[in-house]
Order: C-alpha cells, then sequence, then structure tokens
C-alpha cells in the first residue's frame, strides 16, 4: 500500500519492490480490491499488463474514522505548512502525458491552482497535439483559463531539473528520457478522455474530462500535502 500511495504500479513492479511472490502479492491485492481500496486499469501501452491504483480518499476516510472512534486524541489533524525561509524555492513538478492536450495540462493548472505556490508545475508530452477543447472548459469551471496554451514536446524539458516527474499515460511512461538529478518517478495511469477525438463529440466526451479533472484534483491534492511535510521534515533536520 505504502508503494502505491507513491505510483500506481504493476504486479511485477510491486512483487520486486516487495521481495515477495507473485502469488501472495496478488492474494493482498484481490483482498484490497473487495475492500474498494484498490482498482485494476489496463494498461493502454501493453494490453497484457495492469496497473493497480490505490484509492487515498477512501484510505483516507478509513483510517480517520477508525483514530476517532477508538480515542478522540487520534482525531485527524492538518499538519501545519512548511516555513518559507530565506532560499526557499518551490518544488518542481513536471506532468507527462502523450498529447500534452488534456490530462498534463490539467494537472500543470491544478497543481499551481491548489498548491499556494509550493510547487511550480510544468507539463508535455511526448507527441504533442493541439490542446482539446474540453480541457479548456473543465478548468474554466474550476477558475483556471487554459486558452492560449501550447503543447510542448519533452525534449524541451530533457535539461532542467526537476524534483517529481510524474507520468500520467501508461505509453509515456515507457519513453520518459532520464532528466537531470534523478528526480522521483511518480506514474498515475489515468485513461484518456479523449482517446479516439472526432469532429463533432466534444459534448459526448466532456464528462470524461470532468472525472479525469476530479481524480487529478484528488490526486494532485495528496501531492502537495506529501511535499509539504517532505519540506518540514527537511527542515527539522536542518535545524537539528
Amino acid at each position: 500500500m505504502s508503494e502505491l500511495a507513491r505510483s500506481d504500479r504493476r504486479v511485477g513492479e510491486l512483487c520486486a519492490l516487495g521481495g515477495r511472490r507473485q502469488s501472495l502479492v496478488s492474494y493482498h491485492l484481490r483482498q484490497l480490491r473487495d475492500g474498494g481500496l484498490v482498482s485494476m486499469r489496463r494498461s493502454a501501452a501493453d494490453g497484457r499488463d495492469n496497473y493497480y491504483v490505490l484509492d487515498l480518499a477512501r484510505c483516507g476516510e478509513l483510517l480517520s474514522s477508525t483514530g476517532a472512534s477508538l480515542h478522540p486524541a487520534l482525531a485527524p489533524t492538518r499538519r501545519p505548512r512548511a516555513r518559507r525561509e530565506p532560499g526557499w524555492r518551490p518544488a518542481r513538478v513536471l506532468f507527462l502525458c502523450t498529447g500534452n492536450s488534456a490530462r498534463s495540462q490539467i494537472a500543470e493548472a491544478l497543481a499551481e491552482q491548489l498548491s499556494g505556490g509550493a510547487v511550480s508545475a510544468a507539463s508535455a508530452g511526448s507527441h504533442p497535439k493541439p490542446l482539446h477543447p474540453n480541457a479548456v472548459r473543465v478548468m474554466r469551471a474550476r477558475g483556471v483559463d487554459l486558452a492560449g496554451r501550447r503543447p510542448k514536446h519533452l525534449s524541451e524539458f530533457a535539461a532542467q531539473r526537476f524534483d517529481y516527474v510524474i507520468s500520467l499515460c501508461d505509453r509515456v511512461r515507457e519513453v520518459c528520457p532520464e532528466l537531470p538529478d534523478w528526480p522521483e518517478l511518480i506514474h498515475w495511469s489515468i485513461p484518456d478522455p479523449a482517446p479516439a477525438r472526432e469532429p463533432g463529440n466534444d459534448e459526448e466526451t466532456l464528462p470524461a474530462f470532468e472525472r479525469t479533472a476530479t481524480e487529478l484534483c484528488t490526486r494532485i491534492g495528496f501531492l502537495i500535502e506529501a511535499i509539504e511535510q517532505t519540506t518540514t521534515n527537511q527542515e527539522v533536520t536542518e535545524r537539528a
């Protein structure tokens, strides 16, 4: 669960990371799926593979309710945000998908909107194509105007330093180049809301874009909390 809290994984990856047999890992994944904590998505890059996705929001609900029921002192409380000392800089995050036309553009905008300046985000694609109008629509409803943003190839960022590189597409995960200073690599297996765009079907696919934006909003919220806590821990270590 700790590994899935950080990145969507294939079963073989979980076996290697945990040093456990596939039969044992698969058993526990089945238990988590039956409990509604983990879902499975077929890889868009290789249909023989599946990605396992942890529902962090559901985990949070269950853990919070359990703690509060056991003892009032275990009720959830928000940790204070890290102080911005001299020399502080925001965490740099690069979001990647295939076209840089929807998922990664939405993620970039949400990260900057939700982080209060704690994150400096960018986005790119392996095969850039024009910004999808539904991406503009769903973000405009959330108070962000994407109109005018251009799609970018991931090669534009090959020499830049990032703290986190997050692939949102199974295909782009396989072609992501090595980046300077070894950023933390995270994968979120998020389906393309418009995998086969055809003229005139934008209204039909709008709900898929709204689901994508909602999922990204949830995941990015957890990402920001993790970044803030990492920064806080680093400050405590440095002061010690």
